[in-house]
């Protein structure tokens, strides 16, 4: 495997939805294909962890730090956001003929976008993306997606500075509880019924991810679902069987407006139409969505938009 297709699966690997940022992976699958060539350097990752202030969740050669925004408070229509829901930041390493690539997800404020965007690119990072996930927010929130390629520490420093003197990004451990982990107050086993999928329950927010049929390719490298060709939808119980939803549909080009169309049948608003990926094939785009009603009703126009597209059935 030639040193442009590693990188390419690497950056396919990390490139996932925004969503994913909120939920635990099977991170092995993203390092199969680069595990045995990844050994003749071996990375001290306890430099980056201390480079980045942060503990990484580890499996196979890929390393993964949450980076959410729990410091800040943002509704939406009435609605308190969850960092599950739509807040949560994070990079991930993983090693390249002695070095690493990182790729990730930061959540910003407005403000923060240009100190942030600056600090990065003058430590030698790339920035591939700035968008919106969601309208009508207080305050208003942005993703940035960062890429780069080098010492892994190095690099881990440079985002640490980035986001420290540039925004107020938390990197202190989230405080803990003793007691059994949150549910949600939503009939979950209907849901998953209606979405033909499992979804997970984390931070407060039933999760889904559902496959698309074929992966896309990059560089001749298959993006397999768990690389990031999927689309991930959130739950956020909101009271009385309701939930607010978001998350990203990932379509082809000759998908967008069926989906939209369905989505928009299903009284589900249409907030983003964007790329994240610059030379996949086909060429996919990512959709975002909002709404607040009944959750069994919600999870029906999900499920008729996902009907519109190649997705794999359960």
């Amino acid at each position: 495997m030639t040193m442009k297709t590693r990188f390419a699966a690497i950056a396919a690997a990390l490139l996932l939805p925004s969503f994913a940022a909120a939920q635990p992976a099977d991170w092995n699958i993203f390092a199969e294909p680069f595990i045995s060539e990844a050994h003749a350097e071996a990375i001290d990752w306890k430099k980056v962890d201390a480079a980045l202030g942060k503990t990484a969740t580890v499996s196979g050669e890929v390393h993964r730090y949450g980076l959410p925004r729990s410091d800040l408070h943002v509704t939406l229509d009435g609605v308190a956001i969850k960092p599950a829901l739509a807040l949560g930041g994070w990079v991930a390493f993983a090693p390249m003929d002695g070095q690493a690539m990182v790729m990730g997800d930061l959540v910003l404020l407005e403000s923060e976008i240009t100190p942030v965007m600056t600090k990065l690119l003058n430590s030698g990072l790339d920035i591939t993306a700035v968008h919106n996930h969601i309208l009508r927010a207080s305050p208003a929130t942005f993703y940035m997606h960062v890429a780069g390629h080098g010492d892994p520490a190095k690099l881990a420093s440079a985002i640490h500075e980035a986001l420290s003197t540039g925004s107020k990004t938390p990197f202190e451990p989230p405080a803990t509880s003793a007691g059994p982990a949150p549910t949600v107050d939503l009939d979950t086993a209907k849901l998953d019924e209606i979405m033909h999928a499992k979804g997970n329950v984390t931070g407060g927010v039933d999760q889904f991810t559902i496959p698309r049929r074929e992966p896309a390719t990059e560089a001749g490298m298959a993006v397999s679902p768990a690389m990031g060709g999927a689309n991930g939808i959130n739950f956020q119980p909101t009271g009385g069987g309701k939930a607010a939803i978001t998350g990203d549909f990932l379509v082809t080009g000759d998908e967008v407006n069926p989906l939209i169309r369905a989505l928009r049948a299903g009284d589900i608003e249409v907030t983003a139409i964007h790329s994240h990926m610059l030379d996949e094939q086909p060429r996919m785009f990512f959709i975002h969505f909002w709404a607040n009603d009944d959750a069994l009703k919600l999870a029906r126009g999900i499920r008729a938009a996902l009907d519109k597209t190649a997705v794999a059935q359960k």
